[in-house]
């Protein structure tokens, strides 16, 4: 019986990201979906498949930060990588309120992406 691939969603607005992302993720054998925003994800009822979630900081409405919070507290998805391209002030404050979930910064490595996937959240 073969083993079942796992599933990572990919949540970010630029669609060049969201889709580079998503057939790096298919060629080294997982399953990925990809949404715009974490309201997109939210709504299409995949939560409970989702093995990682790989979302950009700054969205548009719910921030990637609140979306991981909330899917951890609910219990709906175990690991959690947050990405992003920008330092501002406004950015900065989300990823300390990140606490301890991986964070890579726009542009980064197939290699640390793969790592921060397999790598256990630090915290809840």
């Amino acid at each position: 019986m073969a083993k079942p691939r796992a599933t990572i969603a990919v949540v970010d607005d630029d669609a060049g990201v969201r889709t580079a992302l998503q057939q790096l993720l298919r060629s080294a054998g997982f399953d990925a979906i990809a949404f715009e925003s974490a309201e997109a994800f939210l709504a299409s009822g995949k939560r409970s498949d989702i093995h990682c979630l790989v979302a950009d900081i700054n969205l548009p409405g719910m921030s990637g930060v609140a979306l991981a919070q909330t899917l951890v507290a609910n219990g709906g998805v175990t690991r959690v990588v947050l990405i992003t391209g920008r330092d501002d002030a406004h950015t900065l404050a989300l990823i300390d309120r990140a606490g301890g979930l991986p964070l890579l910064r726009k542009p980064f490595s197939d290699q640390e992406l793969f790592a921060a996937i397999d790598a256990p959240n630090d915290r809840p």
